[in-house]
């Protein structure tokens, strides 16, 4: 076989592994980031049971982002987690099935044919002793560690991952883990609880006792009666605060859970309590900026009894977050310049948004910045300038991508019209429904 057909077959069996480079995970540089700083955000702690998962997915949003020498760490890492994690009289197992394509796609990348067709030998030996117990369908392991990558993309794919948790959960039913992920992928991809799904969280919760994320998820989702409810979540959130940092303990939730049946004060007070035990902890800034930044907003609040120092201190905590996720802080910065338009501040805030209407922002993330933009322009700005804002609503309404912020800018034109009886817009809407 000449080196070139040698070449050609070595890629078509890449091509047929199942590995994170053959799942379409293509996505923007923003998202990778983001994806990047989410994983980083769970901890090596709390993501114990997926530490594995974690470290391959991160393999391959750095060889997305360019770094290739930082990919091959992660899935390194990613291949020590796996055997430290199986308590198994083997290193070797079908949860590598996945790891070992991406380090085969990776060597092949960097012209490294030799451990490329390595890492494909060893694929074949697992697969030959740990054959799937489905005739027809991949190994549980593999759809395990697919279903968990999906579930952190967009809801197409955490539709997904629902699918793909279920068939593992069919062939493996004792991993408490999955049962847990695949109960989590439900509530995110349907962004309610209904009857059914309450129910598998409680399954799942009684099985998993001491994910303090799903107890705080299921706690919002039925809700006991007064007083008592309020002491459930105070427990509760004693509870979390004992457990290490983590997106995944359960804080965010909780603090949710005290805007909403206790107060934002005392929501605060709790995320102040938790920066004083971790001070330097990323995620527990960005939990903070947003408790200030549901404080400042809040309905019940009156710009003039906001204390200078509250308002001094959420524009810190904005300042510290956005630097900290520095590729992923488009929120944090428009959040930044409406607490500066609260204190009439609009040099500043026009300054923020300027810049921002300038950046390289993908679909979802431009029809956010021009819906908030002109709102801003209309409720916010130093001088209300209708029209403009009409102009940002339809730039964020045109962009052929279905999200709630395309939805706000068409509800607000329809608003525009009804009430200033504008041709121009009619025709601009009913161009959109052709």
């Amino acid at each position: 076989m000449s080196s070139s057909q040698s070449l050609s077959t070595l890629e078509s069996k890449l091509e047929a592994l199942q590995c994170h480079f053959n799942w379409n995970l293509d996505c923007s540089r923003s998202t990778l980031f983001r994806l990047k700083y989410n994983l980083e955000d769970i901890g090596t702690e709390e993501g114990k049971s997926w530490l594995g998962h974690i470290y391959n997915l991160q393999g391959f949003i750095h060889y997305q982002l360019g770094f290739s020498e930082d990919a091959l760490r992660f899935f390194s890492r990613a291949t020590e987690a796996f055997r430290q994690m199986r308590n198994t009289v083997s290193d070797e197992g079908p949860w590598l099935v996945v790891n070992y394509g991406n380090l085969a796609w990776l060597h092949n990348q960097q012209g490294e044919q030799v451990q490329s067709q390595n890492y494909l030998s060893k694929i074949n030996a697992l697969m030959n002793e740990y054959p799937s117990p489905s005739q027809d369908e991949l190994h549980p392991e593999i759809y395990a560690e697919k279903a968990w990558t999906l579930m952190k993309f967009n809801k197409e794919k955490k539709l997904l991952a629902i699918d793909y948790f279920q068939r593992a959960i069919r062939m493996q039913p004792d991993m408490v883990a999955w049962q847990t992920s695949y109960v989590l992928a439900l509530v995110n991809a349907h962004n309610n609880s209904n009857h059914a799904i309450v129910e598998k969280m409680r399954i799942a919760k009684e099985h998993d006792p001491e994910n303090l994320y799903l107890a705080a998820l299921y706690l919002d989702a039925c809700p006991q009666k007064g007083t008592k409810m309020k002491d459930e979540v105070c427990t509760l959130a004693r509870r979390v605060l004992k457990k290490p940092v983590s997106s995944y303990s359960g804080i965010n939730p909780i603090l949710m859970l005290y805007s909403k049946y206790l107060s934002v004060h005392e929501a605060i007070d709790l995320i102040e309590e938790a920066l004083e035990r971790h001070p330097d902890e990323r995620y527990l800034k960005w939990c903070a900026a947003n408790c200030y930044r549901s404080r400042i907003f809040s309905r019940q609040t009156r710009t003039g009894l906001l204390e200078r120092s509250m308002i001094d201190k959420a524009i810190s905590l904005c300042k510290e977050v956005i630097s900290l996720y520095p590729h992923s802080s488009l929120k944090m910065k428009i959040t930044l310049a409406d607490i500066y338009v609260k204190v009439n501040n609009h040099d500043i805030a026009d300054q923020i948004y300027n810049e921002l209407l300038e950046s390289d922002l993908e679909y979802e993330e431009q029809q956010m910045l021009y819906n908030k933009y002109a709102k801003h322009l209309y409720f916010n700005g130093k001088l209300i300038d209708r029209q403009k804002s009409i102009d940002y609503h339809k730039k964020a309404a045109a962009i052929p991508h279905q999200s709630s912020y395309r939805k706000s800018s068409i509800t607000m034109l329809e608003k525009y019209t009804e009430k200033y009886g504008s041709r121009e817009i009619e025709e601009f809407l009913m161009k959109l429904q052709q």
